[in-house]
């Protein structure tokens, strides 16, 4: 029975870490973005500039971790390892749940989203896994003990994880989760079909009697059907306390809202327009890469001559910080501005390059694969 359960641990937890290893490192900068989120609710955001390194590093710890438990490789300073690991996970998880401070942990990414008390219970089956494991890591047995062949693995795991983190930061991810990945329609991804249940709230209020100072709490069903809002005795006092009460259907897109320095909305023009147009996307000006944009002037500039292609850039930066890095950048695309967040999401990369033709999402790049010119027009203008 011991045998058993030590070898089911081992395994479950093994491929489980590894697993949650792969995913992150599949999308190391989304992961490094959660890693910010963490760093702001603990006021630690001076780690901020280092997000994705850190990301990096715990997708490796992970994979390798993961690993070396299932080869049974070290098992004292593996189990040990896992242990820290999964403490300091689930004290994570704990607080994003209680304090609702993280809405998603983002511990399977965007492939597998999990609420914050998800993510928890998920860490608290872990925990007691692990500790399992722990109690009884003497028991584990290498699949080889020979020395050689153990250092040759644990480098082997370690370059090839790391490569891996490497190669989807500067390609983007290789599996793509996300609601602006390729062959997707935005502006269907953006609409509420009809007939779909819309979000349903209540209201509750609190009243009290002007003659007796009694007081009471009453949703605004039971107000309306009491009439007790006939009563002049009886009135409303504070602001009434709205409740999400079950959560309607929600479009995959619901946070994009792209608009000029004056604040009028351009986004069904700009993602719907019926020819091709490429969109680069730079939600932070001042971290984005300036050689890349120097390339992606000179693209502009052939695209729109050759082509009268539209060429955008989305911005989460201000107006006046746009005009200056246009100006100090000779920049020639049309500026236009939305919220970090969806930007974030459209491509992993800062900045990025979407080609959209019909509002559909033909293909995107990070600025260290952005295609030339004449490939572009090879594959798509000329065609």
């Amino acid at each position: 029975m011991n045998k058993a359960a030590l070898i089911f641990s081992r395994i479950f937890v093994g491929i489980l870490f590894i697993f949650s290893g792969l995913i992150k490192a599949n999308d190391t900068l989304g992961f490094g973005y959660k890693l910010q989120e963490y760093f702001d609710v603990f006021h630690i955001s001076f780690f901020s500039p280092f997000a994705t390194g850190i990301a990096m590093l715990l997708c490796t710890l992970e994979i390798v971790l993961g690993a070396l438990l299932l080869f049974g490789f070290w098992n004292k300073k593996v189990a040990t390892g896992l242990l820290a690991i999964i403490i300091f996970f689930t004290f994570l998880t704990f607080v994003s749940a209680a304090f609702k401070v993280v809405t998603s942990c983002g511990c399977f990414g965007d492939a597998i989203p999990l609420t914050p008390w998800q993510s928890f219970s998920k860490d608290l089956v872990l925990l007691l896994l692990i500790i399992y494991l722990f109690i009884h890591r003497t028991e584990i047995r290498p699949v080889t003990t020979h020395a050689p062949i153990q250092k040759i693995a644990l480098i082997a795991l370690v370059v090839l994880s790391s490569l891996f983190s490497l190669y989807t930061y500067t390609y983007l991810p290789i599996l793509d989760f996300l609601p602006y990945k390729v062959g997707v329609s935005l502006p269907d991804a953006m609409k509420i079909p009809d007939g779909a249940a819309p979000d349903q709230y209540q209201i509750m209020y609190k009243l009290k009697n002007k003659t007796t100072g009694a007081t009471k709490d009453m949703s605004d069903k039971e107000y309306l059907k009491s009439g007790i809002w006939k009563d002049s005795k009886w009135e409303i006092i504070g602001e009434p306390v709205q409740t999400l009460l079950k959560k309607g259907y929600e479009p995959k897109i619901k946070d994009l809202v792209i608009s000029d320095a004056s604040g009028t909305n351009y986004t069904k023009e700009l993602i719907e327009n019926p020819y091709y147009n490429l969109v680069i996307v730079a939600y932070n000006l001042n971290d984005t890469n300036e050689e890349a944009i120097g390339r992606l002037n000179a693209l502009t500039l052939d695209v729109t001559e050759q082509y009268n292609t539209r060429v955008v850039m989305l911005t989460s930066n201000s107006a006046q910080d746009a005009a200056a890095f246009s100006k100090k950048n000779k920049f020639l695309a049309e500026i236009f501005y939305a919220d970090a967040v969806p930007l974030k999401s459209m491509v992993r990369a800062n900045p990025g390059v979407l080609l959209l033709k019909n509002g559909v999402v033909i293909n995107k790049w990070s600025y260290q694969s952005m295609p030339s010119f004449d490939k572009l027009k090879a594959a798509y203008f000329d065609n």
